[in-house]
């Protein structure tokens, strides 16, 4: 059996060899070295259930409970680098989740917010922040299709699950000339993960870039929770 750092150099090996496949789909011959030392230094493995590790640097999604999963390691990737972010960028991510996808923005920008819609799926994953030592995120309990809007305008936005449509409110909060990436579709139908840009006179153009398949972004919580920051 493979060790942790020979799984995580093979898992890098595949995020480059899919990227390969795909870039006359998402028309881009390479990712940002930036990103790719990003996904190279956040232990995975670190974000999945102990049950699940033996999974932790395969390239496909990991559930994480409550109906959710740890997104693909070449997804992660690629909607990381659509985004485009700079060292003292400020984004916010929908879809707290495990972290993961979390952990790797914080190593590219300034400052993460991350909201959640699942209470323990965010205190998990703000524990992990604490114990890693990443202290750049600050995370939230709510409604996703709200955004976060006490902290914009941002330099990015992320979306993690897939929305049934694109959200106005976000699309308010993503400053001029900055990106988002959202998947869109309905559970069990055609999804398309959508880069959305806003021009400097605040004009919106979306670009439709792969097939994808995301859990659903939903607006309430399976279980009340009351709408915290952390």
């Amino acid at each position: 059996m493979k060790n942790t750092s020979s799984k995580h150099k093979h898992m890098i090996e595949v995020i480059e060899s899919e990227l390969k496949y795909t870039r006359s789909m998402i028309g881009r011959d390479r990712f940002s070295p930036r990103v790719m030392e990003a996904m190279k230094k956040v232990p995975r493995d670190k974000f999945v259930p102990e049950d699940l590790k033996f999974l932790a640097f395969d390239n496909g999604p990991v559930p994480i409970g409550h109906g959710q999963t740890i997104s693909q390691p070449y997804i992660v990737a690629l909607m990381t680098d659509l985004l485009e972010l700079e060292p003292d960028h400020v984004v916010l991510e929908v879809g707290t989740g495990s972290g993961y996808q979390t952990a790797i923005l914080s190593q590219l920008c300034k400052q993460v917010y991350s909201i959640e819609v699942i209470a323990d799926l965010s205190e998990a994953a703000e524990a992990r922040f604490k114990n890693l030592g990443y202290s750049n995120i600050e995370t939230r309990v709510g409604n996703g299709y709200q955004g976060w809007p006490e902290h914009a305008p941002y330099d990015g936005i992320i979306v993690t699950a897939a929305a049934a449509y694109i959200p106005e409110a976000l699309k308010e909060q993503l400053k001029p000339g900055a990106k988002m990436v959202i998947p869109v579709g309905l559970p069990h139908m055609h999804q398309e993960l959508m880069l959305v840009e806003k021009d400097r006179q605040g004009e919106i153009n979306v670009s439709p870039i792969l097939g994808v398949a995301f859990v659903p972004l939903v607006e309430t919580p399976a279980t009340d929770t009351n709408d915290t920051a952390h």
